[in-house]
């Protein structure tokens, strides 16, 4: 015998379909914006290689490379750091206490509050070629998209100031060009510190033992030290 469904059911099916339907609209469009940063990225490393080129000195190696490391992750490679963009698989909403809930942009279409995540860290370059795997890393920055491919960022400095409207911005070539961009500004603007002489003026014996690059000092550009600019940007 087949069982009747309810009507309460019928519409828990729809709003499962709608909610569903939603979210992978909002992976495609995120998934199309990752593709683009690292089609960006690809471009940038070309042009930096045509530059480069031109105004190489003898014994000069500085490359500036992307590498592949996923279908949802990919790096950028300058000077001695590294950018780490992620995409997150998932989706999330935007909390209703952040201020672009106030937005007339989203009280228009509750759905456009539902994003995608593209995360940026920094870390530095020899901590992958030494594998010194104490170090730390630091997110710079996250770009968060819609279904519409409307996007704003969350971040440090002049990539958390400089996107804000959410209305206004879409994801375009241009537009990754200078998030990427601005990523690298800040980067290498963010310099690495010498850490607090407490930190490091005890070692064991197991630690001397290995080469220097291996001993477990844990090195971040800003280990150990607060400052008042950064006190301001995380708030």
């Amino acid at each position: 015998m087949t069982k009747k469904i309810l009507p309460e059911n019928k519409e828990l099916f729809k709003e499962i379909i709608r909610k569903s339907s939603m979210k992978q609209e909002v992976f495609n469009a995120s998934q199309e914006a990752f593709g683009l940063f690292k089609t960006v990225s690809g471009q940038i490393a070309q042009e930096y290689a045509k530059t480069a080129a031109k105004k190489k000195k003898k014994g000069d190696n500085i490359p500036l490379e992307i590498e592949e490391h996923g279908p949802f992750e990919f790096s950028l490679k300058f000077g001695g750091d590294i950018l780490f963009f992620l995409m997150h698989s998932n989706i999330f909403e935007i909390p209703r206490d952040h201020n672009v809930m106030r937005s007339t942009y989203i009280k228009e279409d509750k759905d456009r509050s539902y994003c995608g995540i593209i995360h940026i860290y920094n870390f530095l370059s020899d901590s992958f070629k030494y594998n010194r795997v104490n170090d730390l890393g630091y997110l710079i920055g996250r770009v968060l998209i819609n279904k519409e491919q409307h996007y704003f960022i969350e971040g440090k400095s002049e990539l958390g100031f400089l996107y804000k409207n959410f209305r206004g911005s879409i994801i375009t070539p241009e537009s990754v060009d200078k998030i990427i961009t601005a990523a690298m500004r800040y980067t290498i603007g963010f310099d690495l510190l010498t850490p607090p002489y407490d930190n490091v003026k005890l070692i064991s014996v197991e630690e001397m033992k290995n080469t220097l690059d291996s001993i477990g000092f844990k090195t971040g550009k800003r280990l150990g030290f607060k400052f008042y600019q950064d006190e301001e940007e995380d708030d």
